[in-house]
């Protein structure tokens, strides 16, 4: 719909809900809640790594933190330093992560998919001053990658490689600090210290390294957690990247702040690994992207596994096609399962669909606001809060919004307003029942002849043509109305392709006359970014020239 069609704001409510509970926030740190839950369920299983065979009770996982964590200061670490975590899924991996919270170090987390420059580019910026990496995978070589940037980042004191001697003598170097020096570390910490900096890709440019505290990402792990029903009972497998949000606050801090257990299938998602650790462990909860639940669907062997033991679990990143959350709830067992919505910058998550809502909110919206947060809905350019079934740009408050961009205040007062308001730059639309719709993102909105024409309501009127397998809809500029609206379209038979003719002659009476699109490309593939979404920039640029 365009930002003013069925806008009565006289009548209508607006679009502004806030999350309630009688449940107050954690205002633990992180060490300290893992300290609560190694008391309460000291024999439990905290981290299963099914790759190696190795496994760790609370007990045990609460030591090897401590010990991982008396290294890094026996290397002279210490609070407010930056660590890089630079490695695929393992338990070292996760080990890093609570033992940098421990003593208040900063954890850099930095995607394994990085190059050289992109490395060089997160070292320098976060004034990182020793790496924890990989030494391999998919091949690429670490420790020669890390050679190539090292000189050029003089703040990089040492490199600690997993499965390497250098683990072993950051381990062994515990027995050098006494316990009450751990004790006293963890003494000085607030809940609301920096503990972690993710960098979120950006399209264009060099990516923004979003600062988190432990009350950030703590109490967001805590409450997706909650909403899903966790108890110590709970057995959570992580195919998902722990180098970002959705396996380390999500997975990770939503496991241990319940005490229930963190299971690793694989290094990086393999989705027979996957199905084999939910069978071996009797997971509970499994979480990933829409593509890893249809690479695990469409196994060929997927029916000779035992997934009886789930309930729930997450699915995040992308909307859910209605016929493949069907399978999700009968053939792998997940009648709980859940639909998430957030931003790195948010901890991540704000919108969370619950246990109990029907097959349409799963697939139709991203769910409703969590306990603590605050969103509302606003119009793009003047800022007030558009009436509920308008879209608008979706803005989120409360104890998630991070501390903002490490070292860059001027982007921060970008992103949060004066008035702590996080705008996500995506299109949204608040239902009546205060779930939320997200429509597309601001910068992919066409304005044609002043109206607001929002991409993915035309891209789903067009996905039922029977000559359409995908599309993808953008702007492209035009000399008398600004902006016109080209259809990119990748054909069901590539040896009858769809006619312009064709596509305007089904949306004629069907759509408003400015939505129709006045341009058409027949294409093989889309250009896609290294985590699976369509790089619309790249379309628009390739034919922002209709004779290009």
């Amino acid at each position: 719909m365009s930002g003013n069609e069925g806008d009565d704001s006289s009548t209508a409510a607006p679009s502004y809900t806030h999350g309630t509970s009688t449940t107050p926030l954690l205002g633990d740190t992180v060490g300290a809640n893992l300290d609560r839950a190694v008391a309460a369920y000291p024999d439990r299983d905290a981290l299963v790594d099914v790759p190696s065979g190795r496994r760790w009770t609370y007990a045990e996982f609460g030591a090897a933190v401590d010990e991982v964590a008396r290294g890094l200061l026996a290397k002279g670490v210490r609070k407010g330093d930056r660590v890089g975590i630079w490695a695929v899924n393992c338990p070292e991996w996760v080990l890093v992560q609570y033992a940098t919270a421990r003593i208040g170090a900063i954890m850099v987390n930095i995607n394994p998919a990085y190059r050289a420059h992109e490395l060089e580019y997160v070292l320098g910026q976060a004034g990182i001053s020793l790496l924890v990496a990989s030494l391999a995978h998919k091949g690429s070589d670490y420790r020669s990658l890390v050679g190539q940037v090292a000189g050029k980042c003089p703040r990089l004191r040492e490199t600690v490689y997993i499965g390497d001697p250098s683990w072993d003598e950051l381990t062994a170097g515990a027995t050098a600090v006494p316990r009450k020096q751990l004790a006293a570390a963890a003494a000085e910490l607030s809940c609301d210290d920096p503990i972690n900096i993710q960098y979120t890709s950006g399209t264009t440019g060099f990516p923004k390294g979003a600062t988190l505290s432990h009350h950030n990402i703590l109490n967001n792990g805590y409450w997706v957690g909650r909403t899903i029903g966790y108890t110590e009972h709970d057995r959570v497998c992580l195919p998902v990247p722990f180098y970002h949000c959705f396996g380390m606050v999500m997975g990770n801090l939503g496991a241990t702040s319940h005490g229930a257990c963190i299971v690793i299938p694989a290094p990086s998602f393999d989705p027979a690994a996957t199905l084999r650790a939910v069978q071996r462990e009797r997971c509970t909860s499994l979480y990933g992207v829409p593509t890893m639940f249809i690479a695990e669907l469409n196994h060929p062997d997927f029916a000779t596994y035992d997934l009886s033991s789930l309930r729930t679990g997450i699915m995040a990143g992308s909307p859910c096609p209605v016929e493949v959350m069907k399978r999700v709830v009968t053939e792998m067992h997940m009648g709980q399962v859940s639909i998430c919505y957030g931003m790195t910058e948010t901890s991540p998550v704000s919108l969370q669909t619950r246990m109990d809502d029907d097959l349409e909110h799963r697939t139709g919206t991203v769910g409703r606001v969590l306990p603590h947060i605050e969103v509302k809905v606003v119009d793009p350019v003047s800022g007030l809060t558009r009436p509920r079934g308008t879209a608008g740009e979706l803005c989120t408050r409360g104890y998630s919004v991070m501390l903002g961009y490490w070292n860059e205040p001027e982007k921060t007062a970008e992103a949060v307003d004066p008035g702590r308001w996080m705008h996500t730059g995506d299109l949204a639309m608040m239902r009546q029942d205060g779930y939320v719709e997200i429509v597309g993102r601001i910068k992919d909105m066409i304005i044609r002849g002043g109206e607001n024409i929002y991409p993915r309501e035309i891209e789903e009127f067009l996905h039922a043509h029977p000559k359409i397998a995908d599309v993808q809809v953008v702007g492209v500029p035009h000399e008398r109305n600004g902006e016109e609206v080209l259809a990119c379209v990748i054909p069901r038979d590539p040896a009858d392709p769809l006619t312009l003719e064709e596509l305007q002659a089904y949306c004629d009476g069907r759509l408003a006359h400015f939505k129709i699109p006045s341009r058409l490309r027949i294409l093989d593939t889309f250009p896609m970014t290294v985590s699976g979404k369509v790089r619309k920039v790249e379309l628009r640029e390739r034919y922002a020239d209709p004779a290009g």
